[in-house]
């Protein structure tokens, strides 16, 4: 068991993020609980319950976001706040493609991510899964791995991430407006410079077939109409007749 009090006691934070998150588990977006989880896998519980409670209560001061790392202050038990940073693998060139290539053979997906959301299939690509691929790190003298203070950050960077999704591109490298430009130049339909399609190439019409009108009247009834009148069999036989040869005509 850790034995934080020789650390002393934190100091109340003043103008620090206010954590939405008031009690039970971090993450309201399947994303965001994904972060979570994939530093709670690693940590010490004790250090994790306590990253918990200096987040809620204000403790992160700032937080930033760049390619591979997010970083902030938190104020811990000394007179100047402790710099802690998450580390995460930005994607290679190779997985960068990779990802270029299931988004652009389900279009949808550029949807969602277009729309602040992150696809479920993209999760092994985009989203951090074991120690080799995260990393945190810390100004105070805890050895622990996350401290307290990056796992508050944490704990606050996954509610950003769960306002903004697009952070997780950004943390991994990946700048949306490229992303939809490449998926784009890896069609080759696609010409950029016809913007309204004024040069596209439209299939040819289909050729309906013909379904006279005859055809779909209930021939019984239709001569029993024509003898309504008094009109011979010859007669309705010839207004049946000249009856087919209007539609025919139209």
């Amino acid at each position: 068991m850790v034995d934080f009090s020789q650390y002393g006691k934190r100091r109340k934070a003043k103008g620090g993020i206010e954590a939405r998150n008031k009690r039970g588990a971090f993450g309201q977006t399947w994303w965001g609980r994904h972060f979570v989880t994939a530093m709670e896998d690693l940590a010490d519980p004790g250090r994790i319950a306590r990253g918990r409670t200096y987040a809620r209560q204000g403790q992160v001061l700032n937080l930033g976001v760049e390619r591979g790392q997010i970083y902030g202050e938190v104020q811990g038990s000394q007179l100047e706040p402790f710099s802690a940073s998450i580390t995460v693998d930005p994607l290679t060139d190779g997985q960068i493609s990779a990802l270029m290539s299931r988004v652009a053979s389900n279009p949808g997906m550029l949807a969602e991510l277009a729309s602040n959301s992150i696809p479920q299939a993209l999760a092994s690509i985009l989203l951090p899964h074991d120690r080799g691929q995260l990393d945190f790190d810390c100004t105070c003298p805890d050895d622990g791995w996350p401290c307290k203070h990056a796992a508050a950050l944490m704990y606050i960077a996954a509610e950003h991430v769960d306002a903004s999704a697009a952070t997780i591109l950004t943390l991994r490298g990946v700048d949306l407006d490229q992303l939809i430009e490449g998926v784009g130049d890896g069609d080759d339909e696609l010409n950029s410079g016809d913007w309204f399609g004024d040069d596209a190439r439209l299939p040819a019409l289909p050729k309906p077939t013909s379904a006279p009108a005859m055809d779909d009247l209930d021939p019984l009834i239709l001569r029993k109409v024509f003898r309504a009148d008094g009109s011979n069999e010859a007669e309705v036989s010839r207004a049946v007749a000249e009856l087919r040869a209007l539609y025919d005509r139209l």
